[in-house]
């Protein structure tokens, strides 16, 4: 039996579409995240995008009144940083697919990247590049055609924004699967390495966490395949008919972030 939501001790926060709108916060947003310090337990802000920085996402939030610091996120840039130095002991030379911000997080973490095409790229890494340009897609298919090895942060198709949606990581690797045949190796949700990360720095189980976000097949898959309990809200992205037609089934489905706290609180 699943432990109820007014017993969880850490909240998984999916940010765009679940605490937010493009710059707009959600009217329970803020409630809820008193509530929840109120009530001794934690909430971390879990995302998928990798076209800014956690110090960015802090003043972001700060614009919007929420107080946050930079160990309140876990970021797929911090998972594939991650992977690839565990993966790649020898730190070989990666080429970054992605924004400047993007590139600064890999360098500053001692990987050996570089934006430029050369002979010795043994890795492309690609990211969700709101600075895209046609010479990154050139060179991305030069180098999967010499067969290098490819990661990229995460396999959403679009970000939203208050006018809609753009194309997000995954929209980008599916162009670079039409031109080349490759495809990545995805590090972010909905892999549960991010979650699993979370968990046990913060010495808990999966059974005192919960994982809120408004994607079926990104947020939701990954609390699943994490062994961690999950609430679909539908301010975002996400629908109902998402959660009927996938095999990996929400916990609860809720209209917003406001549900959350009022199932807390009880």
């Amino acid at each position: 039996m699943k432990t109820p939501i007014s017993q969880k001790k850490l909240f998984f926060l999916d940010m765009d579409g679940t605490i937010y709108l493009d710059k707009t916060v959600f009217p329970d947003t803020l409630p809820f995240l008193s509530a929840v310090k109120e009530k001794g337990a934690r909430y971390l802000f879990l995302t998928n995008n990798s076209s800014k920085s956690v110090k960015a996402y802090v003043e972001k939030l700060a614009g919007m009144g929420i107080a946050a610091t930079e160990d309140d996120f876990l970021t797929s840039t911090d998972a594939t940083i991650v992977y690839l130095k565990a993966h790649y002991a020898e730190n070989p030379k990666m080429y970054v697919f992605g924004t400047a911000s993007f590139f600064e997080q890999l360098k500053g973490a001692g990987l050996n990247v570089t934006t430029s095409l050369c002979d010795d790229i043994k890795v492309l890494v690609m990211g969700f590049d709101t600075e895209l340009t046609f010479q990154k897609l050139e060179d991305a298919c030069i180098l999967l055609g010499r067969g290098v090895d490819y990661i990229a942060t995460n396999p959403d198709y679009v970000c939203p924004t208050w006018y809609g949606s753009v194309p997000d990581c995954g929209s980008i690797a599916g162009i670079l699967k039409t031109a080349t045949g490759r495809e990545p190796r995805f590090i972010g949700k909905p892999h549960p390495e991010m979650l699993l990360l979370a968990l046990e720095k913060a010495e808990l189980s999966a059974d005192d966490a919960l994982m809120i976000g408004d994607r079926v097949y990104t947020d939701i898959a990954s609390g699943v395949n994490a062994g961690v309990d999950t609430v679909l809200v539908l301010s975002g992205e996400g629908t109902v008919k998402d959660a009927e037609v996938s095999d990996k089934k929400p916990t609860y489905i809720m209209d917003g972030i406001g549900d959350v706290m009022r199932e807390f609180l009880k």
